[in-house]
C-alpha cells in the first residue's frame, strides 16, 4: 500500500521548506506554495541555482502574515493578503505579474543574500500557465514554481539513489511537495495519477534536476552532489537532463485537503485519460 509520508510547502521560492501534516489543495498547487519569490532589478527570478544563501531563509505562516527569518537580521513580516504595486516579473521563459513587497523587504532580502534584490508576491489571479505540452488541454494556472503546481517524489527512489552514493543525500535536497512511500523504486516513471482521498494528482512530466540538489538546505552551502550518480542511470535523452521525481497537476480535488498518512492509489499510464481540473 502506498501512502503520503510527508507534505512540504515552500511559501518563499528557493527558501526553506515548511513540513505540514495537512494542507489545502488548490488548482495552482498546495496552498501558499511559491507565493513569494526573489527577483533582480530586471524582475527575473532568483533561486538557489545562483544564490544558494536563499536556503537560509526560514518561513513560517502566522495568522495573517508570512514570517521570514535568517541569520544576523531581524525577522521580516509580509501580509498574507495580496498587496503591493504591480510589477513585471519573469520565471524562466514566462512573463507574468507580481506584487512588489516594498523597499524595506527589498533591503532585508538584499542583506540576506548579499546582492540587490526585491521580493514579489503572486497576484490573486495568476496570469501564468503550465506548459500545455505536458499539462494537457486544460489551462493550469501557476504561482511561482519552476513549471508545474506540485512535485511528487518517491521514498524508494531516494533509497535506490543513496545505495549508489558515496554519501547519502536527504529528500529535502529535491524539494518535493508530496513524498510517497510504499511504491517500488522509480515506479513513478510508469504512474499516470495518484489518488489520495478526494484529490487526484496527474503526473505529467519527470523533473529534471539541477545544482540545487547539491545545496545543503540548512546552511546554503554546496555539499554532496547527487547529479553525477543520477546521470549514470537516470539520464533522459529527450529531456536532456537527469530526472528524479515527477511534476504533477491537480486533476481533481481543489478545495479539499491532503493529509500525511493518506493512502495513495496509483493509476498506470496505459489506464488513464486526462481529466479537467476540478
Amino acid at each position: 500500500m502506498a501512502f503520503i509520508e510527508s507534505l512540504f510547502i515552500y511559501p518563499f521560492k528557493s527558501a526553506r521548506a515548511i513540513e505540514v501534516a495537512s494542507v489545502l489543495v488548490q488548482s495552482t498547487g498546495l496552498q501558499w506554495d511559491r507565493h513569494w519569490m526573489a527577483v533582480d532589478g530586471a524582475g527575473k527570478f532568483l533561486s538557489q541555482r545562483t544564490h544558494p544563501l536563499l536556503a537560509r531563509i526560514v518561513p513560517q505562516l502566522e495568522d495573517d502574515t508570512l514570517l521570514l527569518e535568517a541569520p544576523r537580521v531581524a525577522p521580516l513580516r509580509l501580509l498574507l493578503q495580496p498587496a503591493g504595486a504591480f510589477a513585471d516579473v519573469r520565471v524562466w521563459d514566462d512573463d507574468c505579474t507580481g506584487l512588489d513587497q516594498g523597499d524595506p523587504a527589498a533591503r532585508w532580502l538584499s542583506e540576506v543574500i548579499g546582492c540587490s534584490a526585491r521580493i514579489v508576491r503572486v497576484v490573486e489571479a495568476p496570469n501564468r500557465l503550465a506548459d500545455a505540452k505536458y499539462a494537457g488541454p486544460y489551462p493550469v494556472q501557476l504561482a511561482f514554481p519552476d513549471g508545474f503546481p506540485v512535485l511528487v517524489c518517491n521514498r524508494s527512489s531516494l533509497e535506490s539513489l543513496n545505495r549508489r552514493m558515496p554519501q547519502p543525500v536527504p529528500m529535502e535536497r529535491f524539494r518535493p511537495n508530496v513524498v510517497v512511500s510504499g511504491l517500488a523504486e522509480f515506479a513513478e516513471d510508469h504512474i499516470a495519477s495518484l489518488q489520495a482521498g478526494d484529490v487526484t494528482l496527474r503526473l505529467v512530466k519527470p523533473s529534471t534536476r539541477c545544482i540545487i540538489t547539491s545545496t545543503d538546505q540548512r546552511t546554503g552551502e554546496r555539499s554532496t552532489n547527487p547529479l553525477p550518480v543520477l546521470r549514470t542511470f537516470r539520464f533522459d535523452g529527450k529531456l536532456k537532463g537527469v530526472k528524479f521525481g515527477e511534476n504533477a497537476v491537480v486533476a481533481r480535488g481543489a478545495g479539499t485537503r491532503l493529509e500525511r498518512g493518506m493512502e495513495c492509489v496509483p493509476t498506470l499510464d496505459m489506464a488513464v485519460n486526462p481529466a479537467a481540473p476540478a
